[in-house]
């Protein structure tokens, strides 16, 4: 109820107005104190020299941003270029082959960058997993995946792996990971998919084919088997209309958010501030909040750009591949929450969806959140922060449901029910706007520390109640609303329109 709910303009005027000056307000207290300590002892291993126009040093703590846009960017640029002239060329000569031109330029690059042994491993997850798949058991792909996958996150055998395999070569390592760990996930979906096959089975080219496009390889995002094969094996390749303009507009776009990401950095410290306890508890309760926040908005945006960057390559390639993330300001509710859409849908396809069905019920619920989050903390790698964050985002998802469950009896539907749909959407804003923290503070604690997320849960919470905490809620009601107004002006759009009594009597005459 309320979706289409609209609210006075000048109320959301209000709710924007406000939302503004919070976050500059928010953002003014960021940029003092990143200002201010600069020099620190304790900033200078992740605060260096910046772009001298500015004459100011930039904020490099996170070490795959620089990666990508800095370190090794010229490596990930002649990588990525190099595929699409090849991929064009050979799409232009032979387009019945270009999914095995993709694999042959793929695999010959991570041969040439990882070498024979890192191959050879790769090979040989493909030659077990495809073994398995021959049986087509579910469960038994289920199995040997998660056993292939856990060999790579769990001591001793996964420094016994990378022993194997890393040299002189800086990257060796995250390629490591990344690589095999995306490489054993595409295995598993062809496995499955092969289970659900119902004439014959799919061919060990066909996993080489899917597992060594080079775009997807090293760093995702993962696109299941079944909607890579029927695309990568398309030949009527033709573009929509003005698709090369969009694909343009999308390149030049991200490339103006590396640009403008950077120049933050060099005024808001917002990844090197929460590594230094010491001063976090010296900041302002609108300091932390924005900290909390801009950390989630900068993951976001990572992930969109990087995801973006390769889903331009892939859209080259005549794929659709998945869509960068929802960005973390439109959240308010656990089910939406993800920041990478390619693992979100590995997982919603064949484990969430899979075993919770509808979602409906509340103990199918329970037992797909939870096995959808351990095969998640597997993915990620076992720890103390993973276990914390798994379960916090399990229960927040599970009690979402419980919540919607218990107010849809009597007599609160009825109450509901009785009260105008614009009420109805304030109250449940009021909902959001606390549940919204709740996904903050359940994932800030993955992005920096559990003690940063303690600090700004107490301060938010206990410490600065009232005033803290009701304006700050107050400021992310006013974001839920207007969030809100745009997912009801999207379905108005998405609508179709009715039909006139013309339209039918036309449709009766026929």
């Amino acid at each position: 109820m309320g979706i289409k709910a609209a609210l006075p303009r000048y109320e959301l005027f209000l709710y924007a107005a406000v939302l503004g000056v919070a976050l500059i307000w928010a953002g003014s207290w960021i940029s003092e104190a990143s200002s201010e300590n600069v020099n620190k002892k304790t900033f200078k291993e992740s605060v260096k020299p910046g772009w001298h126009y500015f004459g100011r040093k930039m904020d490099v703590a996170d070490f795959e941003w620089m990666m990508w846009f800095s370190t090794f960017r010229n490596h990930i640029l002649f990588a990525l270029v190099g595929h699409v002239i090849f991929a064009k060329i050979f799409t232009i000569i032979a387009p019945k082959h270009r999914s095995l031109i993709f694999a042959m330029y793929g695999g010959l690059a991570v041969l040439v960058t990882m070498g024979w042994t890192f191959m050879a491993l790769v090979l040989s997850h493909c030659i077990i997993l495809y073994s398995v798949a021959m049986v087509k058991k579910k469960w038994m792909c289920f199995a040997a995946g998660l056993s292939t996958l856990a060999s790579i996150k769990l001591e001793p055998y996964n420094s016994w792996q990378e022993a194997l395999v890393t040299g002189s070569f800086d990257l060796q390592d995250v390629l490591f990971y990344g690589g095999c760990g995306f490489s054993i996930m595409r295995c598993m979906s062809f496995a499955l998919e092969n289970c659900e096959k119902k004439d014959g089975n799919y061919t060990f080219c066909d996993l080489l084919k899917y597992n060594f496009y080079l775009p997807f390889f090293f760093f995702g995002p993962i696109m299941t088997f079944d909607r890579y094969h029927v695309q990568a094996n398309n030949t009527q390749l033709t573009r929509k209309e003005r698709e090369m303009w969009n694909i343009t507009t999308k390149a030049l776009l991200h490339l103006g958010v590396i640009l403008v990401v950077d120049v933050f950095f060099h005024y808001l410290y917002i990844l090197t501030i929460p590594s230094d306890m010491k001063l976090v508890t010296k900041l302002s309760d609108w300091c932390l909040a924005g900290l909390a926040y801009s950390n989630l908005v900068y993951d976001w945006v990572k992930a969109a750009v990087m995801f973006g960057v390769i889903n331009t390559v892939a859209t080259l390639d005549h794929l659709d591949p998945p869509q960068p993330p929802k960005c973390i300001t439109m959240l308010y509710v656990f089910a939406e929450t993800h920041f990478d859409r390619g693992i979100n849908d590995w997982l919603c396809k064949y484990v969430y969806d899979y075993i919770g069905c509808d979602h409906d019920n509340i103990f199918k619920e329970l037992l797909a959140t939870i096995c959808t989050f351990a095969v998640t903390t597997l993915w990620l790698g076992p720890c103390e922060l993973v276990y914390i964050w798994s379960f916090f985002n399990c229960f927040g998802l599970n009690f979402e449901l419980w919540v919607a469950k218990f107010f849809s009896l009597p007599p609160f539907s009825m109450i509901e029910g009785s009260m105008g749909e614009a009420m109805s959407r304030r109250i449940r804003g009021v909902f959001n706007a606390a549940n919204f923290w709740a996904i903050v503070l359940y994932n800030v604690l993955s992005l920096n520390s559990l003690e940063f997320a303690k600090t700004v849960g107490r301060r938010l919470i206990f410490k600065g109640f009232p005033l803290s905490t009701l304006s700050v809620l107050f400021v992310t009601y006013c974001g839920v609303q207007l969030v809100k107004e745009r997912e009801r002006q999207q379905a108005l759009q998405e609508e179709p329109e009715p039909a006139t009594p013309v339209d039918g009597a036309k449709e009766k005459a026929e």
